[in-house]
């Protein structure tokens, strides 16, 4: 009997990590979350996770988004900063300023963004590094 509280338990801490916000709920101000967050409602305003977000199709976010990895199939719009990889689904629809790690686009998204992959920027500038040497070498 008391064996099957402990169980009851473990189960409900760890599927707390994750916090959804569900169709139909609105939130209007700063939201942070410690775990993963699923959005399928209206957040207007900074929304920070070292988790990763999931925007559902009913899913929009207005402002900020700070994470590290989002999965997008609803809309957003504002400034988006990842850490690692932005995938958008074919109902995805972006627009603003967006810095990311990666980035995966299904056809039919729409990003119509200004945006600044990291890993990228680094490379670029360790091949000109690398050709600037090679031409001092032959010259």
């Amino acid at each position: 009997m008391f064996s099957d509280n402990k169980k009851d338990k473990k189960a409900y801490e760890n599927s707390s990590s994750q916090n959804i916000i569900a169709k139909g709920t609105n939130i209007v101000g700063d939201f942070s979350s410690e775990g993963d967050l699923r959005i399928d409602g209206t957040i207007e305003g900074n929304l920070t996770t070292p988790g990763k977000i999931v925007v559902g199709r009913s899913g929009v976010i207005k402002g900020t988004l700070n994470g590290s990895d989002a999965y997008f199939e609803g809309k957003f719009s504002g400034n988006l900063t990842l850490t690692g990889t932005l995938t958008l689904k074919s109902s995805a629809h972006i627009e603003g300023e967006v810095v990311l790690g990666k980035l995966e686009v299904e056809p039919g998204a729409t990003f119509n963004v200004n945006c600044v992959m990291k890993g990228a920027l680094k490379e670029l500038n360790n091949n000109n590094t690398s050709q600037k040497i090679k031409k001092g070498r032959s010259a």
